[in-house]
């Protein structure tokens, strides 16, 4: 019975000196998720430093039973607007609800979601990203930790591991190019009511140099010509702009990385464009032909009476200004050369969010909104989703 009893004390403390051994220090933890925190900076616009010194803590630099079970990095509860899987954990109560996730890659993202689709945390992103200790104060101040020391134990890991410098990487990875050209000029024809031919003035209105940036003016809105690859936030940062009003002056629902050259707007796009009518010369979204006329999406796609994900076959006709009649000279759009997104779709399960069902289908959850027309990410059991283009 003892030669038992010393065998199994030997499995423990062997088990137990190997779990201690694989145990992450914080500069292991940094160096595992330092990308993970500048892309969702560069994504969302929370700083680097501030999701690193949160991850190291919560996670006691990895190692807690939590993230072990569940992959949540930042102490996440369940809340009732979570839909995804759950594991039951001692907190502030004991058996508490925390959100689990396939990896760590979800548990980021999900935090940087948390923090900019919460009202109560708004007041944050009005920050400079430098601004940790704000950031930290704020994250208190706003209800995200019970520890009246939270704050204080951020900054000191900020400080202690060097972790502003990731937030320093995330602003300066991308800069802005000059723009040397001025952009294509796209056909545009129309008639006004005397028959007299109208074109729309769309084209360069002027240069105007700041810094070393060029910008344009289409439709009297002030532009810089942005490529592939740019983050949005430090086109704001560069700009001056709040990273939510640029976003709602280019009719985009959240922060990234943009996958393609495009015209980002510094200042409200207009309700009207001085020309009455667009001839796409190639197969367009209505958002490009938004952003290459310098008018709201949604104020285009009424005129039209389109939806906003329309695709627009070449030779469409679309009116600009609500101005514009339907006459033969000067016809709305032909119906039968409009596509609007549509293809496979999936009935939500239960338990299942957006950004489930979006990576299951190889989409982005911005497509999956727009392809459903939906204003919040909540879904019931059984809703049935447009998931391909």
């Amino acid at each position: 019975m003892s030669k038992k009893i010393c065998c199994l004390l030997l499995i423990f403390i062997i088990a137990f000196t190997k779990v201690n051994a694989q145990k992450l220090t914080p500069e292991e933890y940094i160096a595992l998720y330092k990308d993970l925190a500048i892309e969702e900076m560069r994504r969302m616009g929370v700083p680097a430093s501030i999701t690193l010194a949160q991850g190291i803590l919560e996670t006691e630099n990895g190692n807690s039973d939590l993230v072990k079970r569940s992959n949540n990095h930042f102490g996440i509860k369940c809340k009732s607007s979570w839909t995804g899987e759950t594991v039951y954990h001692d907190d502030d109560e004991s058996g508490e609800c925390f959100r689990s996730y396939t990896d760590a890659e979800d548990s980021y993202r999900d935090h940087s979601n948390f923090l900019r689709g919460n009202d109560r945390y708004s007041s944050l992103f009005s920050l400079p990203p430098t601004d940790y200790k704000g950031w930290a104060k704020g994250l208190r101040k706003a209800g995200y930790a019970t520890n009246p020391k939270y704050p204080e134990i951020l900054i000191r890991n900020i400080e202690r591991y060097g972790l502003e410098q990731y937030t320093l990487d995330g602003l300066k990875e991308e800069t802005e190019q000059a723009v040397k050209d001025k952009p294509g000029t796209p056909i545009l024809v129309g008639k006004t009511d005397d028959k007299k031919e109208l074109l729309a003035d769309i084209e360069l209105e002027e240069n105007i140099s700041v810094g070393n940036e060029s910008t344009g003016v289409i439709n009297g809105i002030k532009y810089i010509k942005a490529q592939k690859g740019t983050s949005l936030l430090a086109i704001a940062f560069a700009n001056n702009v709040d990273i939510s009003k640029l976003l709602a002056y280019n009719d985009l629902q959240k922060d990234g990385i943009l996958t393609k050259d495009q015209l980002i707007f510094l200042q409200k796009k207009a309700t009207a464009c001085k020309a009455y009518f667009y001839i796409a010369h190639h197969q367009e979204s209505l958002y490009d032909i938004s952003q290459k006329n310098g008018i709201q999406l949604k104020f285009l796609a009424r005129y039209n009476d389109l939806a906003e994900n329309s695709l627009v076959s070449a030779g469409t006709r679309l009116k600009l200004n609500p101005l514009a009649k339907d006459q033969s000279a000067g016809a709305a759009p032909d119906k039968n050369k409009v596509q609007v997104a549509n293809g496979k779709t999936h009935a939500v399960q239960p338990k299942e969010g957006l950004y489930t069902i979006a990576k299951n289908y190889q989409a982005s959850v911005q497509q999956l909104r727009q392809w459903n027309s939906l204003t919040t990410d909540s879904l019931q059991i059984g809703q049935q989703l447009i998931v391909s283009n």
